[in-house]
């Protein structure tokens, strides 16, 4: 797009024109008050996202990862809903992917150009072997980065799910994608820094996307992350005092019961409700996929 002028994105906001003449407390509540705008413009992509949600999970049960794919502040979200995944539900790091223009080096320094290349897009796909079974995102909250449109071509070419996300209207992709998601989130506080509602709203439906689909894949009971992996101490406090709610066991107990269990929380808790040793509780979550509440159900 060569006048990008036309983009909401891009266009002054006109109830901020004089937020540089305003006391600090003043710009604090402009600002919190703009952004209760995403939090209505993802609302209002529910449906679109459950749709997204539906594909995702698709491609999770048939042995496909999701890749998110963006620039700038964009792909840096990308890239860190990714990485959240393993630790908070389990997952193999290469389930959920982040890919972003301008490689590694961009997360942490603005790489000027880097997403401008249609082909680098193109290629980052190939670059990671994308299937047939995979869902790609596309995220660009302008709807115009050539990097991204880009790799939705080559992922759609290679008959991969394509998600679009974007916080413009009337912006489409360059070719066909499976769903679009568009939190429209109007003129931004500062004039085209998008950092700020469109890459709230974009953190948002990341964080729905990944959290929904691993509730679907069995990654959650109750509402607590009982495939969390414990690397740490926080995490290890946080499995213990997950024992600890679901069993009424206390500390001491909850610690033994999660090192018999060899630190999975799932088998811990399948264990003493069943009264059964760890073999055996791994076994009768293999058989209901992974859902804690399918193996106590049938009790």
């Amino acid at each position: 797009m060569k006048n990008r002028s036309k983009l909401t994105t891009e266009q002054q906001n006109q109830n901020t024109l004089d937020i540089d003449c305003k006391s600090t407390l003043e710009i604090v509540d402009i600002i919190n008050k703009e952004d209760l705008n995403a939090i209505k413009a993802v609302h209002e992509e529910h449906y679109n996202v459950t749709k997204a949600v539906d594909l995702i999970v698709s491609s999770f049960k048939k042995g496909g990862r999701l890749f998110y794919v963006g620039a700038g502040t964009s792909g840096r979200l990308g890239v860190l809903d990714a990485s959240e995944c393993p630790p908070t539900f389990g997952t193999a790091p290469e389930l959920v992917r982040g890919i972003i223009a301008g490689g590694d080096d961009a997360l942490k320094r603005s790489i000027e150009g880097a997403e401008d290349k249609h082909e680098d897009g193109e290629l980052a796909i190939t670059d990671n072997g994308i299937t047939p079974l995979d869902t790609v995102i596309g995220i660009a909250t302008s709807g115009t980065t050539p990097f991204v449109h880009g790799a939705l071509i080559q992922a759609n070419s290679i008959g991969a799910t394509t998600i679009f996300l974007c916080c413009n209207p009337d912006i489409n992709p360059t070719d066909e994608v499976d769903v679009i998601i568009r939190p429209i989130t109007g003129p931004e506080v500062i004039t085209g820094s998008t950092r700020m509602k469109a890459g709230t709203a974009t953190k948002l439906i990341l964080n729905t996307l990944t959290t929904a689909s691993m509730i679907k894949m069995g990654k959650v009971y109750e509402n607590l992350m009982v495939d969390l992996q414990v690397k740490n101490k926080k995490l290890k406090d946080r499995a213990e005092r997950i024992i600890m709610t679901v069993t009424q066991l206390d500390r001491d107990e909850a610690d033994k019961l999660l090192k018999k269990a060899q630190g999975n929380v799932k088998s811990a808790i399948v264990m003493h409700k069943l009264q059964i040793g760890h073999y055996e509780a791994n076994k009768k979550l293999d058989e209901c996929e992974g859902f804690v509440r399918k193996v106590l159900d049938g009790l």
